[in-house]
């Protein structure tokens, strides 16, 4: 089912322009976020913590709310400090640290509207800030950006409204029209896991390379672009950017396990990262993508094992069993999982597709 899109497509170019101050759209509030480098983030519960970076949509991690902490909604956040000037939405309720301003609308906007207008504050913030010129309170009062706007000069938020709309509809094609043609090729039968043979392994005999990451202190991190894995729980392992190139350990297409901290975490990663000494890489030979997610969903039991205090080290992961599913010879049957997987990622497809055709509709 492909759907067409609509013809006479609104355009940046076809509308008039005008200046504004933020604070005749925001009003504008610092973060007050307590105790930060004392909170502990490792926990899945809690409220969303926003501080000063250009990734994640600035999300540092989760935490217990203290009291008198501000909380926000609905609203933007720009940096002040650090990543300057990178802006953001945020629908969901968070707090901020003092790292970050937010911009709180004056009168009530949609999501479709202060997202386009996000994008035009950071388009001028970017321009105008730079790293190590903070973005005070009294600086963003002054500045300045760019909106759509009516014939009387005012915000033209109904432009705005429409306008990412649009754009929403066109990626949601391009979703479709590329995902229908995935789940084609993946339209086989395939049985129940229930209907598998399985079999216990030690993991020295199915990893081709079982590897602990280096120890690497925040003091000695560079400022970079490739991901450090260390042992959170969330965001895939990731702990941040670095650029260190010494004393380091690089891995790439395969799985991190916690070693301490939140112990059994495991992630698949296909890209090139650099693994901390709270992570151990584990490598198989000639596995896809779909093999490795398999894995990682069996490893992950291994949580209810250990515990904060109990690490695993070297040893243990060596000599530590699981159970896989397994061909006719005994071995790992490598192929049912990477088709069971391909099959379940059909099936989270097609939902998702039903969920954009309503949407498009």
């Amino acid at each position: 089912m492909v759907m067409n899109m609509k013809q006479n497509k609104l355009s940046l170019n076809d509308v008039e322009w005008g200046e504004f101050k933020i604070i005749d759209i925001f009003e504008i509030i610092r973060g007050n976020a307590k105790n930060i480098t004392k909170r502990d983030m490792e926990i899945t519960k809690g409220i969303p913590l926003v501080s000063a970076k250009d990734n994640n949509n600035a999300v540092n991690g989760y935490v217990e709310l203290i009291q008198d902490e501000r909380v926000f909604a609905n609203v933007l956040t720009t940096n002040n400090n650090g990543s300057v000037g990178f802006t953001f939405y945020h629908e969901y309720k968070f707090i901020a640290t003092s790292d970050v301003t937010v911009l709180s609308p004056n009168k009530k906007l949609t999501k479709n509207q202060l997202l386009f207008t996000k994008k035009c504050i950071e388009n001028n913030n970017l321009f105008k800030f730079r790293y190590g010129y903070k973005a005070s309170n009294e600086r963003l009062k002054r500045s300045k950006f760019l909106l759509p706007i009516q014939y009387n000069g005012n915000p033209n938020w109904q432009f705005m409204e429409d306008y990412i709309k649009q754009e929403q509809k066109d990626i949601a094609q391009k979703v479709i029209d590329y995902y229908e043609q995935k789940m084609l090729g993946t339209s086989f039968d395939l049985v129940g896991l229930e209907d598998v043979k399985w079999k216990e392994f030690y993991f020295n005999d199915v990893f081709r390379k079982i590897q602990r990451g280096k120890r690497l202190k925040k003091d000695d991190h560079i400022e970079g672009d490739i991901p450090y894995i260390s042992s959170t729980s969330l965001n895939n392992g990731l702990d941040g950017f670095i650029g260190n190139k010494d004393n380091i350990r690089k891995f790439n297409n395969n799985l991190t396990l916690a070693n301490s901290g939140s112990v059994g975490s495991c992630f698949y990663h296909n890209y090139e990262y650099i693994a901390s000494d709270h992570v151990t890489s584990l490598t198989l030979e000639n596995a896809d993508k779909y093999i490795y997610l398999f894995m990682a969903t069996i490893i992950k039991r291994l949580e209810k094992k250990y515990s904060f205090n109990r690490e695993i080290n070297d040893k243990r992961i060596k000599n530590e069993k699981f159970i896989l599913p397994t061909d006719k010879f005994g071995n790992p049957n490598w192929e049912y999982m990477s088709k069971f997987m391909k099959n379940l990622e059909a099936e989270n497809l097609e939902k998702a597709l039903e969920y954009i055709y309503i949407y498009m509709s």
